[in-house]
This record gives C-alpha cells, sequence and structure tokens, in this order.
C-alpha cells in the first residue's frame, strides 16, 4: 500500500561545518516552522563505508566528472597527473574525507511533499549563488572556486534528499526502522485534517 502523502520522507544530514560552527538548532528551526514532522535526531559519526555507499556513483559519473577537472586543470596551465577517473574518484574521496572529520547531525523529517520543502529550505549545492533566504544562501560563504583551490569538498553546511525514492535510499544508509518514531504532532490538525472541527472550546 503506498504511503499517505503527507507521511513523506526526508534524510537530512548537517554536515561537520555547520556542527562546529553551531547552527544545529538554527537548522532544525528552519525545517520546525514550515510544520514537518522530526521522526529522526541522532549525532554520530559517519564510518567512510557508509559515505561511499551514501554518495552511490558509478565508474561513468567518475570519468564524466574527472573529464571535467581535467579540463579545467588544462585551461588553468596545471599538470594532468592521473586517468580523468582518478579526479573523478577523488571528488567524492574529498566529500568523504570532509563528511568523516567530526560529529554529523542525521535526521529524517516527515510530511506532505518533505523532500521538495527541505530541498527548497537548503538552497542549491553552493553557497556562495545559494537564494537568499535559503540555509546555504545566508548562513555560509564557500564556493566551488575556493574548494577547488583546497583540492577538499565544499562546505556547505547540511545534505538532504534529492528525490522521495533517494530519500529512502539514504534513510537505509544510515538508519534502522526502529530509529523512527511515529507519533501525532498536534499542529498536524491544522495541517491536514479536512474539517479543522475540534479547536473551539
Amino acid at each position: 500500500m503506498a504511503q499517505p502523502i503527507q507521511k513523506e520522507r526526508s534524510f537530512v544530514a548537517i554536515k561537520p561545518d555547520g556542527v562546529q560552527r553551531s547552527l544545529i538548532g538554527e537548522i532544525i528551526k528552519r525545517f520546525e516552522r514550515t510544520g514537518l514532522k522530526l521522526v529522526t535526531l541522532k549525532l554520530a559519526m559517519a564510518s567512510a563505508e557508509n559515505c561511499w555507499t551514501h554518495y552511490n556513483k558509478d565508474e561513468k559519473w567518475y570519468e564524466e566528472k574527472g573529464a571535467t577537472v581535467v579540463k579545467n586543470r588544462t585551461a588553468a596551465g596545471l599538470p594532468i597527473e592521473k586517468p580523468a577517473i582518478e579526479y573523478g574518484r577523488d571528488i567524492i574521496g574529498a566529500l568523504v574525507k570532509f563528511m568523516t572529520c567530526g560529529p554529523v547531525v542525521i535526521m529524517v523529517w516527515e510530511g506532505n511533499q518533505a523532500v521538495n520543502i527541505v530541498k527548497k529550505l537548503v538552497g542549491g549545492t553552493e553557497p556562495t549563488t545559494s537564494d537568499v533566504g535559503t540555509i546555504r544562501g545566508d548562513l555560509t560563504l564557500d564556493s566551488y572556486e575556493l574548494a577547488n583551490l583546497g583540492s577538499r569538498a565544499v562546505r556547505n553546511l547540511i545534505h538532504c534528499s534529492d528525490k522521495p525514492e533517494e530519500a529512502e535510499r539514504e534513510i537505509s544508509i544510515w538508519l534502522k526502522p526502529e530509529d523512527m518514531l511515529s507519533y501525532r504532532l498536534v499542529q498536524e490538525q491544522i495541517l491536514y485534517d479536512v474539517n479543522i472541527d475540534g479547536l473551539l472550546e
């Protein structure tokens, strides 16, 4: 049986930079204000194995991204020291190194179109081009250019699922079914009940 629309779930991880900059409360507040329901909250150290599984890239992706790196290095007059595919793997390697450098906050948020609501709040992947009003646009200033100069992952505070099916896959990597709570939030009556009856005494 299909999940009720108001029960869609999104996987969210506050990355080590968000934890170190004490932005956990600010980020959670932004999700709470929409009416999404928090069903899992966990502070953890990410393992390299979980991160490689999470990012889930194939050889084609490594080759394509690596070709772009080679092209950019050539244009900048930098030497090409390895095959394109290795530069592609280095992209995920840098992400794994970043995600495992300190604690992360693992969350699952539930509600109507949770994945799209979370994506809208989080903003684009690159902070400097992410919209004002988004978590990445308002709370950090890193850029692809600066990250590339340092051969590191972009520090953009947070990860969120891109699609509902991707959310389910990511949740299964990081959490067990018993990690997620099922409970009633009083505000759900205002958000989802058809008749909104019983509000007056």
